[in-house]
């Protein structure tokens, strides 16, 4: 009996076409191991072979099916490992896993002349304007041809996540106007239906093709985007047999979708959940709509009698509905590829249920999250459908206008219009008049100058950091919100202050200072030779010294004073420093890891001034002990002798007090140390 084999699990088997399968499957971690043992077999060792730097633009099979698996896995880092050329087909895959979409639409632009070329090349046949083949595809298409239609749909999606909405429209029509080309790509399909639905194209139709869809996992929900399309169409116009239908279908699709799909496609069954999220919130929306009795929601409907004329809902009737989109929003933690559908749902729901007021927050919650996902065209769209819904003349003075106009200059900032960001963010400190939003309008100008550094020192300081610290100290509510703008206020204002004092310290030990240092001394020195000079000298002679002396005398004072001001300005800059440092860690704990680290440290290498001690001793006193747990092994390391300290307060005094209040509220934290 043999003891090695050539074949994994002594099967002789092509191990790329079974991990293709396994993808085809949803297995994509089962596909992941085969490739594995085809390299192991193919280049001997565990790797992926040369990069590939030929003209062909296709990538190597085994890269291609490495990436069509780790696409789909919560694995972002492992794709810039497998990719190893710079050809479009990678460059697309790299651009549309990081979220770049507008530099997608780009490379898609360039693989479909591509392709238009090599087809007038290979006289091919007669081709259309689009430069697609004018052929009539069959329901059986080859993968060849579905392959030669991905760039189409890879620019329909690119549009689509750019924002370009009319013009996804016009190219949809475009493809569409040319019969026989995509009518049975299902894909394509959902592309369009999913572009109607977002744009409110409730007349928009398409031939049910349900027949002619593939299998496979990922077109076992192929008709949401269809039935979602109906079902808010029913829902707009009050149509409750095709409403309860198209619902009942999409859901029974769904969770057979889920029900059947592989263990390994995570990524697939959330999109799945999020999904039947919309259908439950899609329901609810027709009980408040069109129900005659609005008292009490049910989240499972079922036919019953509707009045007839649609209900605008009230704010308790919406609570619901609220309070599970901020739930969906916590819990997504800014996946806008599961978050970002259900927040144009929404935006779409709250439109056909006329809730201005609602839509207005809601477009302004979705600029900011979109903003924070990077999803910066999205959120200049949510703002710019923002600004239209300021009709009246009082809208423009309510606190969703000013709150827009701010996320407005977050959104330039984020774009790279530091300039233009800060000025409107100026315009808005200076016109909006409301203490509850001045904080942080104040907190973000002094911040952003801080970090393009176009601006005075003083002037941030006195005219937008501390005010922003005054303006949240007034606030004295105790809601969470206000509490972290004021931890947030506190901690900007310390990191500025922070940084100009290191810049005050690196300035004082820096060459040019120490040969400043031993000029003024100089100039002492010749000043005090110059004085005894002066006593012993001839009429004469005293006059020159006198001018001589006299112009000493004010260059050193200059110097004298210079010196001191640095000095001054750098302890006053310590003092802010500290003071914000213990604020932020009384107030709250955003911030509380880099406080305590950067608070420790100062403590620690400046121990011997007594300002730091006094503050070190007022933070300890009033800042929870747990907050320096983390640290606890460099603070007791750092413990000596109180006999030869002078003085009560003292480092030792200090550091002690820390230590035994730590021993106190956390020994099993602190004595082990």
């Amino acid at each position: 009996m043999t003891t090695s084999w050539d074949k994994v699990y002594w099967l002789s088997v092509d191990y790329l076409r079974v991990a293709k399968s396994a993808v085809i499957c949803g297995s994509y971690f089962t596909s992941v191991m085969y490739v594995e043992h085809w390299c192991e077999e193919h280049y001997k060792s565990l790797t992926l072979g040369s990069p590939d730097f030929s003209h062909l633009e296709t990538l190597p099979r085994h890269i291609e099916i490495l990436v069509s698996a780790v696409t789909q896995i919560n694995e972002p880092d492992s794709l810039y490992g497998i990719i190893q050329s710079h050809k479009l087909s990678s460059q697309i895959v790299t651009l549309e896993h990081e979220g770049n979409w507008s530099k997608a639409l780009e490379y898609y632009e360039l693989q479909v002349r591509s392709d238009v070329m090599l087809q007038m090349d290979g006289n091919s046949g007669a081709l259309s304007p689009h430069g697609l083949p004018s052929v009539h595809l069959s329901p059986s298409t080859s993968e060849n041809e579905m392959m030669q239609r991905k760039p189409y749909k890879g620019l329909m999606r690119s549009l689509q996540q750019v924002g370009c909405m009319h013009v996804l429209d016009m190219y949809c029509k475009g493809l569409t106007s040319w019969k026989g080309q995509f009518q049975h790509d299902p894909e394509f399909t959902k592309l369009q239906y999913e572009a109607a639905w977002r744009t409110g194209n409730w007349d928009f139709s398409l031939p049910y093709l349900g027949a002619n869809f593939p299998s496979g996992q990922n077109i076992k929900s192929g008709h949401f985007h269809e039935n979602l399309h109906s079902c808010l169409t029913a829902l707009r116009e009050g149509d409750s047999e095709e409403f309860y239908r198209k619902l009942k279908h999409s859901k029974q699709e769904l969770v057979l979708s889920v029900a059947c799909a592989s263990e390994e496609s995570t990524e697939y069954i959330y999109s799945a959940i999020v999904k039947l999220q919309i259908l439950c919130h899609l329901g609810v929306a027709w009980d408040i709509r069109w129900k005659s009795s609005g008292e009490s929601i049910n989240i499972y409907p079922e036919k019953q009698k509707i009045v007839s004329e649609p209900v605008i809902p009230t704010v308790g009737q919406l609570s619901w509905l609220n309070t599970e989109w901020s739930s969906i929003l916590k819990r997504t933690q800014l996946h806008m590829n599961l978050l970002e559908p259900f927040m144009a749902f929404r935006r779409v729901l709250l439109q056909i249920l006329s809730c201005k007021d609602f839509t207005m927050q809601h477009l302004l919650e979705s600029a900011s999250t979109l903003r924070k996902g990077f999803r910066l065209s999205q959120a200049a769209a949510a703002l710019h459908e923002l600004k239209f819904l300021y009709t009246g003349p009082g809208d423009q003075c309510s606190t969703v206008y000013w709150l827009g106009r701010l996320e407005e200059a977050k959104l330039l900032r984020a774009q790279g219009q530091h300039e233009m960001a800060i000025n409107l963010a100026k315009y808005i400190s200076e016109n909006y008049e409301s203490n509850e939003e001045a904080p942080d309008v104040y907190r973000l100008v002094g911040k952003w100058l801080a970090e393009s550094r176009s601006s005075n020192s003083r002037i941030i300081l006195e005219n937008y950091l501390k005010p922003a610290v005054s303006f949240s100290e007034d606030q004295r509510t105790t809601d969470k919100k206000s509490i972290e703008r004021q931890c947030q206020t506190h901690f900007h204002l310390a990191h500025y202050a922070d940084a100009l004092f290191k810049s005050y310290e690196e300035r004082l030990a820096s060459n040019e200072w120490q040969a400043a240092m031993r000029l003024r001394k100089h100039k002492t020195i010749e000043l005090e030779a110059l004085i005894k000079r002066l006593k012993s000298s001839t009429k004469g002679e005293k006059t020159d010294y006198s001018i001589k002396i006299q112009e000493l005398q004010k260059q050193l004072a200059m110097d004298r004073e210079e010196a001191q001001k640095l000095l001054d300005d750098r302890d006053n800059f310590l003092g802010l420093a500290l003071e914000g440092y213990k604020r932020c860690l009384v107030i709250g704990d955003k911030y509380d890891v880099r406080v305590v680290f950067r608070l420790v440290s100062l403590w620690f290498s400046l121990s011997s001034r007594q300002n730091v001690i006094k503050n070190m001793v007022d933070t300890i006193d009033e800042v929870q002990s747990y907050k320096f747990i983390p640290l606890v092994y460099q603070i007791a390391s750092r413990m000596g002798s109180t006999k030869d300290a002078l003085g009560l307060h003292n480092f030792q005094f200090a550091l002690v007090s820390l230590v035994k209040k730590m021993a106190i509220d956390h020994p099993y934290h602190t004595i082990f140390q």
